[in-house]
């Protein structure tokens, strides 16, 4: 073998290795959760916890490689581990941009993107390294088909139809999932409104406006400008309004998150997020906002991690959720895990009991615990969704 052959193979043979093991040990290290003890749940709480309809406004499971029809040992979700922990609604968000190390104070727009990297490393198809609007749709596709793989646990949900009919299927198999599509920020609109319409027809039925970046549409909490909706924004506010996609304001400045309530009629989502008065951190926009959201009646859904709840443990989102039921009421307060969204939590999703849990040994009426839990997703989704 000649010298540069040598080479060559030996460069070959760490490709394949690098593409073989990369994406894992990327999911494995973004994905985290805290080790700890097996967590106690009373009888009531198990009990309770049985009968719910639990359902979780945003994870970004579709990101990464692994087949969610399968439970791994690794990040935060799969179909398994939503079976285990009683999850029946989940909205899978698309991730198509972020920045470098997820700073919760400033991003350029510019600054370097970290799914570019990540589209390469998992060897996603060439049009989604240069195309944010591919990104979001080859990440719908994968559910398009994992609900082909897993039909007789998982389905689409798209319209008020599709919705009763997941009612009657979990009815008869209490372990069945709806699942739907939404984005993480508008970026994947890359400018032009003619992608609304092809996000819809993919069926993506929530949209956020923006992510960790200012863009078209307007300001980020963490962008540079702090500012609220431009024209384009307007124009895409009032084209996704129409279609009936639901409006996500999770990361949108808080000139954006006033200007899109004097904007549209339709109640709006924060669909992962903490409070201001629990948690001071510019992950959260303040307690008045979140107040004029719930006055219209739009719905808070309360994450997991650090930097929203101040706390990744089962208890502390208990207090994360008490908090918000107290400042706008248990009818405007949800789940948002932003499980698998490169955040550290202290439980996957096959251990949601343990909220519940903390949640009953805090004091929240069963009542409240059905609502937060996931009747309030299900009451949004049948006033919102399109018929």
């Amino acid at each position: 073998m000649k010298k540069y052959q040598f080479f060559v193979l030996i460069a070959l043979t760490g490709l394949v290795i690098f593409f073989t093991f990369a994406p894992r040990l990327v999911d494995d290290s973004a994905n985290v959760v805290l080790p700890h003890q097996v967590y106690s749940i009373s009888e009531p709480a198990n009990q309770l916890h049985k009968t719910l309809l639990i359902g979780d406004w945003h994870a970004d499971s579709l990101l990464w490689t692994r087949d969610l029809g399968k439970e791994m040992s690794y990040g935060h979700l799969d179909i398994p581990r939503m079976q285990r922990g009683n999850i029946g609604l989940q909205m899978f968000t698309t991730v198509t941009k972020s920045p470098m190390g997820l700073n919760n104070i400033s991003n350029q727009a510019d600054s370097l993107d970290s799914i570019t990297l990540l589209a390469v490393t998992q060897r996603w198809p060439l049009a989604t390294w240069n195309s944010l609007a591919e990104r979001a749709l080859y990440q719908g596709q994968k559910l398009h088909e994992l609900i082909a793989r897993e039909s007789d646990n998982v389905m689409l949900i798209t319209s008020q139809s599709k919705l009763r009919e997941f009612v009657e299927r979990r009815t008869v198999n209490p372990d069945f999932i709806g699942a739907l599509l939404g984005t993480e920020g508008s970026h994947a609109l890359e400018g032009d409104l003619d992608n609304i319409q092809r996000l819809f027809d993919k069926g993506f039925r929530m949209m956020s406006l923006q992510h960790f970046f200012d863009n078209k549409l307007g300001g980020s909490l963490h962008g540079i400008s702090g500012d609220g909706l431009t024209s384009f924004g307007r124009e895409a506010v009032g084209k996704m309004t129409a279609l009936g996609i639901m409006l996500d304001v999770s990361h949108s400045s808080e000139k954006v998150v006033a200007e899109v309530l004097a904007l549209t009629d339709r109640p709006l989502l924060i669909s992962h997020t903490g409070f201001q008065g629990h948690c001071l951190s510019p992950r959260n926009i303040s307690d008045s906002l979140m107040q004029d959201i719930a006055e219209e009646g739009g719905l808070i859904a309360v994450g997991y991690w650090d930097s929203a709840i101040c706390g990744t443990s089962p208890a502390t989102v208990a207090q994360a959720i008490i908090y918000g039921i107290n400042l706008v009421g248990e009818d405007h307060v949800a789940l948002g895990s932003d499980f698998d969204g490169s955040v550290t939590t202290a439980f996957d999703g096959g251990e949601l009991p343990a909220v519940t849990h903390e949640l009953l040994k805090a004091g929240v009426t069963e009542t409240q615990v059905r609502k937060v839990m996931g009747l309030n997703m299900l009451g949004y989704l049948q006033r919102n969704l399109p018929l």
